[in-house]
């Protein structure tokens, strides 16, 4: 029956490897799937830390732990849960407080430079990639 059951995924939080994305910002991988290019995390952000400029490849869906976050939709905070759908573009994220949110992508997100050209792709191809190379750096 093993042979036919797929595993289970938990992950216990205090236990999570946390890895730095960008100044500020550290986050944990929860699950990618290959299959479906469905990334979920965690993001530990900074107050006065943000995302850049970037589109959404995938709609994506988070729910604030802990802190305030400023962006397009208006002020998230504590509790709050947000959808992003497919294909919206975020000019700016910043976090007003120290903040912690659970956050869950169908696809890429393309941060853009000013040009519009793709500066960096974040997939769920990204965060295994990151997590196998800090696993052997431990």
């Amino acid at each position: 029956m093993s042979d036919t059951n797929p595993a289970d995924v938990l992950c216990r939080g205090n236990e999570l490897d946390w890895i730095n994305f960008a100044p500020g910002i550290d986050y944990a991988v929860l699950r990618v799937s290959a299959e479906t290019g469905t990334w979920t995390v965690m993001f530990r952000c900074a107050k006065g830390s943000g995302f850049p400029p970037h589109f959404h490849h995938g709609a994506g869906e988070y729910v604030m732990l802990k802190g305030v976050m400023d962006y397009r939709a208006g002020i998230a905070r504590a509790g709050d849960y947000g959808y992003e759908p497919l294909g919206v573009f975020h000019e700016s994220t910043t976090f007003l407080e120290d903040s912690e949110l659970w956050f869950s992508n169908q696809g890429p997100i393309a941060f853009i430079n000013p040009d519009q050209s793709i500066a960096m792709m974040l997939d769920w191809k990204f965060f295994a990639d990151k997590q196998k190379e800090h696993a052997k750096a431990a």
